[in-house]
């Protein structure tokens, strides 16, 4: 509250000084927050993305095994048949 005031009075804002880069900091503070919150968001989707990727390439690789096992058992089963 440094700034001159007229007699009849009026807002503080119009005639105190205004901290430029007390405000560009501030600013850039905020837009550093909300670019970090973003990564973190991003990476909670990528994290969610991997869990599902690797869950369908389990079930791939069980369901080639239980092939495989099947084949095995269908080729014992028909010896034991002949």
């Amino acid at each position: 509250m440094t700034g001159r005031r007229p007699p009849g009075g009026g807002s503080r804002f119009l005639y105190d000084s205004f901290d430029a880069a007390h405000a560009r900091i501030e600013a850039n503070e905020r837009v550093a927050e909300e670019r970090w919150q973003a990564i973190e968001t991003r990476l909670r989707q990528i994290e969610a993305m991997l869990d599902r990727m690797e869950r369908r390439i389990w079930m791939a690789v069980y369901g080639a095994l239980l092939f495989m096992l099947a084949q095995g058992a269908g080729l014992v089963v028909d010896s034991l048949l002949k």
